[in-house]
């Protein structure tokens, strides 16, 4: 029995339910392709000055978080925002958490998807003052991922913004990105509401306006774009734009608030997933999909559904935060042995949202240790003084 702080100011009694789901692989090949976006764990005996210069990452926890993603058969988006990507983690460790990745799904028997963030963070942002600077730290980012053998996703620049670029300024630069890329690369249409730099990104505020200018862009170059993750959290907003979509280009939800409705589609199309919570649920997340392949939409829903409140949760304002409640689950269920994030991001969330947390994870069935899960809830109750 534990007693979990509420809302309110309260204590309140809590037993864990005890229906967990185990993690396993697909039975049947999926319908939908899903990456889960990963975080990085920290080296609590290596980590110094952890606000200043590079954090010491724990690669056995943070490999090993990713390997526990790849045998419930799902894909990978590495070194993104969930990775803390200029929010503690830089462009050299990125790169080296690539490499590693690359290598280790190289030898997984699963042979996973994994896609890769490609970014302009390793440039001071002064230096990223003109279309060429910005075009030229992508491509740097762009041959390191696919030299190690990832896809690329370019990812939202906040140097863009910053410029105060106009439309045709990423249509230019887009452009030539794409033209330089091997393979098809996913874009990223990351909202404010994850990072407030990127407001008014493709060169204006007006959401409408915006889309007609990415549409244009994977019009301009086909046969260049995978697809495109939309981080908005606007259902209707991404519905209306992934039936503009060309033939063949995915649209990939990064909507942690309405994933389970855009991911089962509306008849005539459909969301692909590239999102932070499945991360965090990938049992239900991998079951739920298994389900869909098999045209089974209760089971679908009945997995999914419990899910979307623990996601509301987790990616609450401040959205940006979200990652301390991925790598607190993770602790919980023994992914990995602790609990520390590089820059101290667990401090990001109070104990409150960690036990709202702990309570919708267990309704969810996503507490499949739960005697562990009790006992490390327990510890992080102490260090706060409640027990």
């Amino acid at each position: 029995m534990l007693k979990l702080p509420a809302p309110e100011g309260r204590l309140e009694p809590y037993r864990i339910g005890g229906r967990a789901l185990s993690p396993r692989a697909p039975r049947v090949a999926l319908s939908r392709t899903a990456f889960a976006a990963a975080h990085v764990v920290s080296d609590p005996l290596a980590e110094r000055n952890p606000w200043v210069g590079r954090p010491a990452v724990d690669w056995d926890n943070t490999l090993r978080f990713r390997h526990w993603l790849w045998d419930q058969g799902l894909g990978l988006a590495e070194a993104m925002d969930t990775a803390q990507r200029g929010m503690g983690v830089d462009w050299q460790t990125a790169r080296e958490l690539i490499e590693r990745t690359m290598a280790e799904a190289r030898a997984h028997p699963m042979r996973p998807r994994v896609a890769c963030g490609a970014g302009t963070d390793h440039r001071p942002a002064e230096r990223l003052d003109s279309a060429a600077a910005i075009e030229a730290a992508y491509a740097e980012q762009m041959e390191a991922i696919e030299a190690a053998g990832g896809q690329i996703i370019v990812m939202a620049s906040r140097a863009f913004p910053a410029m105060g670029a106009k439309p045709e300024t990423y249509a230019r630069v887009y452009a030539r990105l794409l033209d330089q890329a091997a393979r098809p690369v996913i874009l990223h249409w990351l909202g404010h509401m994850f990072d407030p730099a990127l407001k008014g990104y493709w060169g204006t505020q007006d959401v409408a306006a915006a889309s007609e200018v990415v549409l244009g862009i994977i019009a301009e170059n086909p046969g260049k774009v995978d697809g495109i993750k939309v981080s908005l959290l606007d259902r209707a907003h991404e519905e209306a734009l992934r039936s503009r979509l060309p033939g063949g280009v995915r649209l990939y939800t990064g909507d942690d608030f309405n994933y389970a409705d855009l991911i089962a589609g509306d008849g005539n199309h459909h969301s692909h997933a590239l999102l932070g919570i499945f991360a965090a649920i990938a049992p239900a997340a991998s079951r739920a999909l298994e389900a869909l392949a098999r045209d089974d939409m209760a089971a679908y829903r009945e997995l999914l559904a419990p899910t979307v409140p623990l996601s509301r949760e987790i990616f609450r304002e401040p959205t940006r935060f979200y990652k301390a409640g991925i790598a607190f689950l993770a602790w919980l269920n023994g992914i990995q042995s602790h609990f520390i994030m590089p820059a101290g991001f667990q401090s990001a969330r109070d104990i409150t949202h960690y036990s709202v947390v702990f309570r919708l994870a267990d309704r969810a069935g996503l507490l499949y240790r739960p005697d562990l899960a009790e006992a490390r809830m327990k510890l992080l109750l102490k260090l706060h003084g409640i027990g």
